[in-house]
């Protein structure tokens, strides 16, 4: 008997999806590039295998968050281009030039460490500029861009800038105007900085149009088959399916209560099956009473609330339910986006917070 006959949940990744949306991205990079972005272990999906699905399709320039994830994913794609995008806070610096890390510059201090360090080596080393346009997040503040406009020569000495970026706070919502105030804030920012290739759109903005593109596309959760737009049919495939297994069926009478709290009442005699998920494995305890789940492409109500490690359904609609029957909770049927809306949350939640007591089951290729 094998470790995965015991596991009584799993999020299968497609890998053949994963390598279908990046293919999609580089269509609409045009003649630009679409870079990976795997930063939390690439989206809950994991770093190794996506990054390397992603390398074999010719992708060469990844983004992390974290230094750490950087060290780790350097070795699994050794020739590529690796940006962190949390910068180089002074403590920071030796790592990011022992694994060969560009940082994603967020302020004049990080501009200044960089510069410093590049002077300690005697070396031009290579970094991106992260100009704020409107998120106040991560980000050279508009105050800051001017000082490094007027004083770029003395501030970016020994730096070669590999790439300017920013990032749009609106990008789900294709008619905000908030995407037209960050295009305009960013168009006027290349312009007092010294030439270099540019990026502003992550998985939205790749859908908002050719003027949203410039030379670098960052797709993250658009990789993972989660739709980046509010509005509109997702274009990307399913490229991961969360499922549990139903541990035991039971027989209800009207009026029997289900769960913690007694939160469900049976309204008819009918049939439970209970699941073997819950909230330890990442599942909003918010979808209670009102999620579901999926058998053979038949959806069944969660009855009460999510326990720690147990999801109860309503299966008595569901023809012939099984012990060790598998449930989706999201893939096929029930998509990201609306597990998300059930839990009043984002389908980049969702995906990120599935634990690491849910094996990931890869299936298909890079081909």
């Amino acid at each position: 008997m094998s470790h995965s006959d015991f596991d009584v949940a799993r999020l299968t990744v497609r890998l053949g999806a994963v390598a279908a949306n990046y293919r999609e991205f580089q269509r609409r990079a045009g003649a630009g590039i679409a870079a990976g972005v795997v930063k939390a272990d690439a989206y809950g999906l994991g770093m190794a295998p996506v990054a390397r699905t992603l390398a074999e399709n010719k992708c060469d320039t990844f983004f992390v968050a974290r230094i750490a994830e950087g060290v780790a994913l350097r070795p699994i794609v050794p020739k590529a281009r690796i940006f962190v995008l949390d910068g180089a806070y002074a403590d920071a610096v030796p790592a990011l030039l022992a694994n060969n890390l560009t940082p994603v510059l967020n302020s004049l201090a990080e501009i200044a460490a960089w510069s410093a360090a590049a002077r300690e080596v005697r070396m031009t080393l290579d970094a991106a500029i992260h100009i704020d346009t409107g998120m106040n997040r991560l980000g050279l503040p508009a105050y800051e861009l001017g000082v490094l406009s007027s004083e770029k020569e003395v501030r970016l000495k020994n730096i070669r800038l590999a790439l300017v970026m920013s990032h749009l706070a609106c990008s789900d919502e294709a008619s905000n105007p908030m995407n037209g105030l960050q295009l305009d804030r960013f168009k006027a920012a290349l312009a007092m900085l010294p030439p270099a290739p540019a990026s502003l759109s992550s998985s939205g903005g790749a859908l908002l149009g050719k003027d949203y593109v410039f030379d670098m596309l960052r797709p993250g959760i658009g990789l993972c088959g989660g739709n980046p737009s509010k509005s509109g049919a997702n274009p990307f495939a399913v490229a991961a399916m969360l499922t549990g297994r139903i541990l035991q069926l039971r027989r209800v009478d009207r009026g029997d209560c289900v769960g913690y709290g007694a939160t469900f009442r049976v309204k008819r005699p009918g049939t439970l099956a209970t699941v073997g998920l819950g909230y330890a494995d990442g599942i909003a305890r918010a979808i209670g009473n009102k999620g579901a789940g999926a058998i053979d492409g038949v959806r069944a109500p969660i009855a009460g609330r999510v326990s720690m490690d147990l999801i109860t359904l309503d299966v008595t609609d569901v023809p012939a339910p099984q012990v060790g029957a598998d449930v989706e909770f999201f893939g096929n049927t029930i998509s990201l986006e609306e597990f998300a809306g059930w839990a009043d949350s984002a389908n980049y939640e969702v995906i990120t917070r599935i634990g690491n007591r849910v094996p990931r089951d890869y299936i298909g290729d890079a081909s």
